[in-house]
Parts: structure tokens; sequence; C-alpha cells
């Protein structure tokens, strides 16, 4: 089962798909705090963002290690690492746009790794 759920590349197109979602949950956020500053406080929560980089780190781990398991390259999990790194330090960010800048470059970076890791695996 790990290995038709890996070869597929199931894992790595859901985190793709989920750095996707984290992307436009940031820009949503920016315009709806800058058109309804009380109603978009909610989405720019910050345990939204915590959870968010739990969930990140949590696939990453499975599908960026599952992926260094079958194909033996750690390039693809370095650029992931990168960039839930630079996800995590724009938590300790004002929040502001340079926070969402941050993150959206995280995000990107990450979702690199993880079509690096699924065209690693084919």
């Amino acid at each position: 089962m790990n290995n038709l759920v890996s070869r597929a590349g199931l894992l790595d197109r859901l985190a793709i798909g989920l750095s996707g979602l984290c992307v436009v949950h940031c820009i949503v956020s920016a315009v709806l705090v800058a058109l309804l500053a009380s109603a978009g406080g909610l989405l720019v929560d910050h345990r939204i963002h915590e959870i968010g980089l739990i969930f990140a780190i949590a696939l990453g781990i499975i599908a960026l290690g599952t992926g260094i398991w079958q194909h033996g390259f750690m390039m693809p999990s370095a650029v992931g690492a990168l960039g839930l790194g630079v996800m995590a330090g724009a938590l300790t960010m004002s929040h502001d746009a340079s926070e969402v800048i941050y993150t959206i470059i995280g995000v990107g970076i990450l979702a690199l790794g993880h079509d690096l890791n699924r065209r690693a695996t084919h």
C-alpha cells in the first residue's frame, strides 16, 4: 500500500494542492482584512496559521520522507524543509503584508520540494 500511494505521488500532489489552498487563503485574507477589518480578523487569526503549519510539517515529513526512502534523493526534502522554515519564520513576523509575502514564498518553495519529490519517484 505504501508503495502504491507514493508511486502515484498522491501525497506530494495532496501537499501541492494544500500549498495552493494556503496561497489562496493568504491572498483572500489580506483582501478581506483590507475590506472588512472586523470580519477579516478571524481569517488571519494566528492559530489558523499555526495549525496549518503543523499540517504542512506532518504531511511534509510523510511525503518527503517516503520519497527519500523510495528514490534516495535528499534535494526534494531539503527544498521542502527550506519552504517550511520560511513559513515558520513568517509566523514570527508582525501581522502585515510582509508576513503574507514570506508565507507565500515559503509555500511556493515547499510546493517545489513536493513537485521535485513527485518527479523523482516516477
